[in-house]
């Protein structure tokens, strides 16, 4: 119980501090935004290209705009050394990273919740899917990505270049995440059974569960190096 509770209370602490500053969601839904106008303008609403590349449109969407969010994770506790203080608090500095993560995941699903509608209304998309199944790849997606995007976000920090790092560390792993999450949210989107999509949906649920366990168990050492 006092394991849940310590990361409860880290979670809390990233919540408020963005709740003050404002400085992550606002620059991760601006940045979301912008990605979704640029592609509306890209693309006429009626043409059957739309139809195909749409899905690809939400997570680069998505993407980018996480990117940008999971850059100023650890940037907060790399000022006057925080993160020492951090790993004082507790024994276990799996914590830490549970925290982060799951403070990071807080913060996509409610810029996703802002952009998909957005973007759906942009280019006057209808879906033929069910809406549950479309929120259960997003959410999986998401999930893999934030996890372990916030590993790698403490691993680059303390570089002199960390803004440039990231992405180029990053994009390469996500690589099967991102094909899974594309060729499922097409699926859905053109109203396919659970047949066509349900091999992707294993291989979203395996890369977020190992990404998740891996970073957990390796996040001790990292804090070391």
């Amino acid at each position: 119980m006092n394991y849940l509770n310590q990361i409860r209370t880290l979670v809390w602490k990233d919540l408020t501090s963005e709740l003050r500053t404002k400085e992550m969601l606002s620059s991760m839904l601006i940045f979301a935004f912008l990605t979704t106008v640029v592609f509306s303008f890209a693309f006429d609403p009626d043409s059957e290209t739309v139809k195909k590349v749409f899905p690809g449109i939400i997570w680069v969407a998505f993407i980018f705009a996480g990117i940008l969010g999971l850059n100023r994770s650890f940037l907060s506790e790399k000022s006057n050394d925080c993160i020492m203080g951090l790993m004082l608090c507790t024994t276990d500095r799996g914590i830490i990273y549970l925290g982060k993560m799951i403070s990071n995941l807080i913060f996509m699903y409610i810029m996703e919740a802002v952009t998909l509608p957005i973007l759906f209304v942009l280019f006057d998309y209808r879906l033929k899917g069910s809406l549950l199944y479309l929120i259960l790849i997003v959410a999986l997606g998401t999930w893999g990505f934030i996890a372990i995007g916030t590993f790698l976000s403490a691993l680059a920090v303390n570089t002199r270049n960390s803004e440039i790092l990231l992405p180029i560390i990053l994009f390469p792993l996500i690589v099967p995440l991102l094909i899974a999450a594309v060729q499922a949210t097409g699926v859905i989107l053109g109203g396919g059974v659970w047949a066509d999509w349900s091999n992707w949906l294993r291989i979203l649920t395996a890369f977020a569960v190992i990404f998740t366990v891996v970073p957990w168990l390796l996040f001790d050492y990292l804090l070391e190096v």
